[in-house]
């Protein structure tokens, strides 16, 4: 779980436009971030499961 202070942080503009990191929209997670999805990996498959994202299918063959 992120630490409030690096949320905080991250909702600044930084300095520099390089500096800034994409974070997950739910648990604010800096890695594993997908960018399609806005989501880090861990909250893409949980609801992805749940069936809560459109369009994603589990995969079956």
């Amino acid at each position: 779980m992120t630490r409030k202070a690096l949320l905080e942080k991250s909702k600044r503009t930084p300095k520099f436009s390089t500096r800034k990191r994409n974070r997950c929209g739910q648990c604010g997670r800096a890695r594993g971030y997908m960018r399609q999805f806005g989501l880090c990996r861990i909250c893409f498959r949980l609801l992805a499961r749940e069936g809560r994202i459109p369009g994603v299918v589990k995969a079956s063959w």
